[in-house]
């Protein structure tokens, strides 16, 4: 399949090169307008336009739609007043309300000049709704019935009206009003009498979500109910757009991009591909968790420096802190991921803090007691009768057995309560995986190594 798309493209450029553009006009034609946004993305020079303007206006607003945001832009400059019109009118108003998101001021200036007064007041509709939330991401472009039409008036007023429509498998039945009473799929009313009341055979028990709502929280209900759209309505229950399935997967990507970026302590501050992200911008990103992660990690060498002493007494003990801090950081973050991820999904509240609590403490005391076991027999079989490891015996055995118990129990604890704390303060529980969860458990870890020691081995 690479070697397809290098050779297509490779064609393309040729072809570009030469002026064969009745050939490039059907070759075009002929593919998807995801794969023809990948073709402009790799050219970005000044035959980009004119590559453009070979293309169909229908799949031509298609193709600009996947493009990243430097093509986007470069076309926008290269375009006549005419041909960004004709572009902006072939989008839907939410495809048009990202493209402009992520535009300069200047730009969106001159896009807003072209856009017809209806299209711009919806446009600024969905701009005043707050970053990241349902009305942010809904598009106004769907179909509306009334209640009292029959399903042929209906079907006519899709045949009408769906041509400009983001969907029309669902359609949505409102007051005088606009207040959502029901929703019609395109199914029903073919399968209907021509004579049938559209109150009489339209589902009542709508789902929908607020124009406020976070975009996480619509994303859960497209999950839970496999919907291809869900509407969007006002404190009023007016229904004022709808999310369709393609935007809410777009918001699982940004989503679980921005959560894997915080569990590796990375700043999110972009939406752009790796490639197209600058040194500044990815050493900006990661450097300040690194200082943050570097200051805190240095509580672990003051604890090493404040037991000093027991180590000089037992200088075997040393040899076994890595593997000590390695595994409370490896359990705090197996508990922490889980949580988060159930979360995120809305499998659990906080309320549920302390059933979640409970099991994750039985389940560290069974982690917990297996690697002390298996640690125990490895280090008395192995290291003390099999390698004569100088100052390991049963009792340094016994000491380091019983901190993998502790520490793991402690580790399940924090990984798991911590996240609901934090989510329940309002912030992201992603910002306190891995990373701080490993940091804390370092010292908590070492804090008990160090103890049980002392107690052990009356040091």
């Amino acid at each position: 399949m690479e070697r397809n798309t290098v050779t297509l493209f490779e064609t393309i450029v040729t072809l570009l090169e030469n002026k064969k553009y009745a050939t490039l006009r059907d070759i075009l034609s002929t593919m998807n307008p995801v794969d023809i946004a990948g073709v402009f993305e790799d050219i970005q020079d000044e035959k980009t336009a004119i590559l453009f303007r070979l293309l169909p206006k229908e799949l031509a607003a298609e193709a600009f739609v996947e493009m990243d945001d430097d093509t986007q832009e470069l076309l926008i400059h290269g375009f006549s007043d005419t041909e960004l019109k004709e572009v902006i009118d072939e989008l839907y108003v939410d495809d048009a309300v990202d493209i402009i998101e992520e535009m300069p001021a200047n730009v969106v200036k001159r896009i807003l000049r072209q856009t017809d007064p209806d299209v711009r007041k919806q446009i600024n509709e969905i701009l005043k709704y707050p970053e990241d939330s349902a009305g942010s991401i809904m598009t106004t472009e769907f179909v509306k019935l009334r209640p009292k039409m029959t399903a042929e008036e209906a079907i006519k007023r899709i045949r009408r009206t769906g041509i400009d429509k983001e969907t029309i498998y669902t359609c949505y039945v409102s007051d005088e009003h606009s207040t959502l009473i029901g929703i019609i799929t395109i199914k029903s009313l073919l399968l209907a009498e021509d004579d049938d009341i559209i109150e009489n055979i339209m589902e009542t028990n709508v789902i929908s979500v607020n124009t406020l709502d976070d975009q996480e929280n619509v994303v859960q209900v497209f999950n839970k109910y496999n919907f291809l759209a869900v509407p969007v309505v006002d404190k009023e229950n007016r229904l004022v757009g709808i999310v369709t399935v393609d935007d809410a997967i777009d918001v699982m990507e940004e989503e679980a991009t921005e959560d894997i970026q915080k569990v590796a302590a990375i700043t999110p501050t972009t939406d752009k591909p790796y490639d197209k992200v600058t040194v500044i911008e990815t050493y900006l990103s990661r450097i300040p968790w690194l200082l943050i992660l570097m200051i805190s990690a240095t509580f672990t060498g003051m604890i090493i420096n404040g037991f000093e002493k027991k180590l000089d007494a037992c200088l075997a003990l040393a040899a076994f802190i890595p593997m000590l801090m390695g595994t409370g950081g490896n359990s705090g973050s197996q508990s922490s991921v889980t949580i988060i991820r159930s979360l995120s999904l809305g499998e659990i509240e906080f309320k549920d803090i302390f059933k979640v609590i409970f099991k994750e403490c039985r389940v560290s005391l069974l982690c917990g007691v297996t690697l002390a076991v298996a640690n125990f027999i490895k280090m008395t079989l192995i290291d003390e009768m099999l390698l004569n490891t100088e100052g390991v015996d049963w009792q340094v055995a016994l000491v380091v057995s019983l901190t993998l118990v502790v520490t793991v129990f402690f580790a399940k604890f924090v990984g798991c309560s911590l996240p609901m704390l934090i989510k329940k303060l309002g912030f992201d529980p992603a910002v306190v995986a891995s990373p701080f969860i490993t940091t804390i458990m370092d010292a908590l870890s070492l804090t008990v190594y160090f103890v049980i020691a002392t107690a052990v081995l009356n040091i």
